[in-house]
């Protein structure tokens, strides 16, 4: 006979998988039994947030209108809804206390700390923009419809896993061990060594025989991916190839275009500075620079000229040579100024018609007449003939000299001394250079 087995493995596997069923009831109902209560409770938080959002704007629009009918149907709404036990509504009243409207479900007498409570501030929009805070609505959770919930939901979690622990624990260690947990683990072992290098080395279960179950399907799948996989990473590696070539020829094009939208920029700016017809600066540039110079001269303490030019007899030059005659005579003049007037600083404008100025920084009024008298003589060396001038038989010009003075006027009135030293050259006879006092 053989001797007796006191302790044989079946039995120590059932006594095993006995305790185990029991220690995982007790762990999987303790853990679901807070999963849902959790669960309850977020599920009556998303209530009290959803009647929230259907009852705000109304009750908001109730009390901006003082509807009070409205209002206590409202809150009997709110109040009936059985996630609710208790609604609170304080109205805001300017200068006095607030107005409590309140509703308690009749079941619950009581509101405990562990039901969820909602708060939300009412506001109301009479006009757009215009946001008024009308009250407080506060929504406090159904604490003994959880308790419900629980205990239902505990009682369906305990008779739940005893049956599955005890009908499915033992066949389920043996089969699965037996015909999956081997090749699960065979198929992470695979996939784990995977790596874009290997995608070519296939899958292949250790099995008997041909089968056609999940676990094919799965091989296959994971045969089917990794050439996808390849064939994927293959195109992508093209494709990044390509962007990169479009990205560089992109970023060519991108520079070209800068530099040419900076030279268009750049002279567009020129052009906007400059007078089309003598190619010297405009009336825009001469008035950017005289306040520079003005500023500079004033934190420096140094003289600042200005000359007021205008040509003698013009219109008759106009009238008797025509316009185009004139355009020419007023490009010459203003390449003689830029001769004379060549220093660092100093700036030639074209002020409008036949009247130029001279901006002269760091020269004082007598060094601004000398220039001055400079361009008379060049005028007189290399004449612009003008037979029609009462003054000369060639272009003059007559000069108006202004100095930057110790007091704090601005150069407006610089101008207008200069304009008026202009004045008085003409009057007194024209081609000359007038100082103003």
């Amino acid at each position: 006979m053989p001797p007796l087995i006191d302790h044989s493995l079946g039995r120590r596997l059932v006594l095993t998988t006995l305790a185990f069923c029991v220690l995982f009831i007790l762990l999987s109902t303790t853990v679901r039994t807070l999963s849902a209560w959790q669960y309850n409770r977020d599920a009556m938080s998303n209530d009290l947030q959803l009647i929230d959002q259907v009852f705000r704007g109304t009750l908001s629009k109730a009390i901006w209108e003082m509807d009070q009918d409205s209002l206590q149907a409202q809150l009997d709404s709110v109040a009936q809804v059985a996630t609710v036990s208790n609604v609170e509504l304080h109205i805001l009243k300017p200068g006095r206390a607030p107005e409590v409207l309140q509703r308690t479900t009749p079941d619950t007498s009581t509101t405990s700390s562990q039901a969820p409570t909602l708060q939300r501030v009412l506001t109301y929009t009479p006009f757009p923009g215009g946001e008024e805070k009308v009250g407080e609505l506060r929504l406090v959770g159904n604490s003994a419809l959880l308790w419900r919930q629980l205990i239902s939901d505990v009682a369906s979690i305990v008779v739940t896993q005893v049956l599955q622990s005890l009908l499915l624990a033992g066949v389920i260690m043996w089969a699965f061990n037996r015909s999956v947990t081997v090749h699960v683990r065979h198929i992470a072992n695979h996939l784990s060594q995977l790596s874009p290098a290997s995608l070519h080395r296939a899958l292949r279960l250790q099995r008997r025989g041909q089968h056609k179950d999940e676990l094919s399907l799965l091989e296959s799948g994971v045969n089917n991916l990794q050439n996808k996989l390849s064939s994927y990473i293959e195109r992508q590696h093209k494709a990044e190839q390509d962007l990169a070539a479009h990205r560089d020829r992109l970023a060519e094009l991108v520079e070209e275009r800068t530099v040419e939208l900076r030279a268009a920029n750049d002279l567009l700016r020129e052009l906007n500075r400059r007078d089309p017809l003598t190619s010297i600066a405009n009336r825009r540039h001469f008035d950017e620079v005289k306040e520079i110079e003005l500023r500079r001269a004033r934190r420096r303490g140094q003289p600042l000229s200005v000359l007021m030019c205008d040509v003698d007899h013009f219109k008759l030059y106009n009238d008797n040579y025509g316009h185009n005659a004139g355009d020419l005579c007023l490009q010459q003049f203003a390449q003689l100024l830029t001769q004379v007037f060549c220093r660092a600083g100093e700036l030639v404008a074209r002020l409008g018609g036949e009247e130029f100025a001279v901006l002269l920084p760091g020269l004082d009024a007598e060094q601004a007449e000398n220039a001055a008298q400079r361009l008379h003589r060049l005028l007189e060396q290399q004449p612009i003939a003008h037979a029609y001038s009462p003054v000369a038989p060639h272009i003059t010009l007559s000069i108006g000299v202004a100095q930057l003075g110790n007091a704090p006027d601005n150069f407006e009135t610089l101008l207008q001394r200069a304009d008026e030293a202009l004045y008085r050259a003409k009057h007194q006879g024209r081609n000359r250079t007038s100082t103003s006092d």
